[in-house]
């Protein structure tokens, strides 16, 4: 499959062949147990206290002759304390146990309950391709909600990396024909309920998605846009890519990053080699350098042992 590429003017500059991960098959079912999986990974514990409900003196002894006991009183076994007395009589009220006021609950929410959802790598890699192939259908993005330009999907130029200010991002999103998808990713409702309180006061709809090859100032430029998300294509992720586990996310794809998804084959089960990061090589030459220093001492250790006596023969036995 072949692509355009165009630049901030919406001018083309030639195409290009897309690899083999965008001829993938999507496969939602698979798409959505990775964003589970990842969203699994990032809700918080809670739980009651260990104590709750247990920090009143509720002991009733249940023996015939015991000081405070319900022996004979015709009362059921719940454990109760003791607001008042009146000699061996009790004024008293269940405590404690579950079912009781003020007492413990039966099953309450644990703070050690795990939340986490795995997922298989090769599961997750085969997601994350599924979901990257999903961004090329123009269908899947329309369904979606997207509002997508008549020439899309396409791939943008390697100048679009190079923008360091929202507003540049901004012009050059309306040349290529993406002004109504801000208007609709700008738009955000007020959510009901209790998640006012809990900072999710308005509900955002996810607008394009930049996909750059390494760290550049787009990925902070386009950062401030409402909808609008920039990552390095190392860092996808299928939340990224189909947001919500609905895939077909408007994603806008710069040459090198194309370029880096053929050749270090991202995101396959025997992925390429990545390049070394600076210092890396040097750290490796001296562990090998290390390696074989002790193998020569230890040839040497043992060249200059001396060589061991014969034993002498046992005597025989008679």
């Amino acid at each position: 499959m072949k692509l355009k590429i165009l630049d901030a003017n919406n001018t083309e500059k030639g195409s290009k062949d897309l690899p083999q991960v965008f001829s993938e098959q999507v496969r939602p079912d698979l798409i959505k147990r990775a964003v589970e999986s990842l969203q699994s990974r990032a809700r918080q514990r809670y739980g009651s206290d260990l104590m709750a409900g247990k920090k009143s003196s509720a002991k009733v002894s249940r023996r015939r002759r015991d000081y405070r006991g319900s022996y004979g009183h015709g009362i059921s076994r719940v454990p109760r304390k003791v607001m008042s007395r009146n000699g061996m009589r009790f004024n008293w009220v269940g405590a404690f146990a579950p079912g009781t006021v003020g007492g413990r609950r039966a099953h309450h929410p644990k703070a050690s309950k795990i939340w986490e959802r795995k997922i298989n790598i090769k599961e997750r890699r085969k997601a994350i391709r599924s979901a990257i192939a999903a961004t090329s259908a123009k269908e899947l993005v329309m369904e979606r909600g997207h509002i997508p330009p008549d020439k899309y999907p396409f791939i943008i130029n390697n100048e679009f990396e190079s923008l360091s200010k929202t507003k540049q991002v901004l012009e050059a999103l309306n040349k290529l024909g993406f002004g109504k998808e801000l208007e609709r990713a700008s738009e955000r409702t007020y959510r009901t309920g209790k998640a006012r309180l809990r900072g999710r006061k308005y509900r955002k709809r996810k607008g394009p998605l930049f996909v750059v090859a390494q760290d550049c100032p787009l990925l902070k430029a386009a950062s401030n846009i409402s909808g609008v998300d920039a990552v390095s294509v190392e860092s996808l992720n299928a939340e990224l890519l189909a947001p919500g586990a609905v895939p077909g996310r408007l994603t806008l794809f710069t040459e090198s990053a194309i370029e880096r998804l053929e050749k270090e084959k991202l995101f396959y089960d025997t992925p390429a080699t990545a390049t070394p990061k600076k210092g890396e090589e040097k750290k490796e030459a001296k562990k090998e350098a290390k390696k074989e220093a002790k193998k020569e001492a230890k040839k040497e250790a043992k060249k200059e042992k001396p060589a061991k006596a014969p034993k002498a023969p046992k005597a025989a036995k008679n």
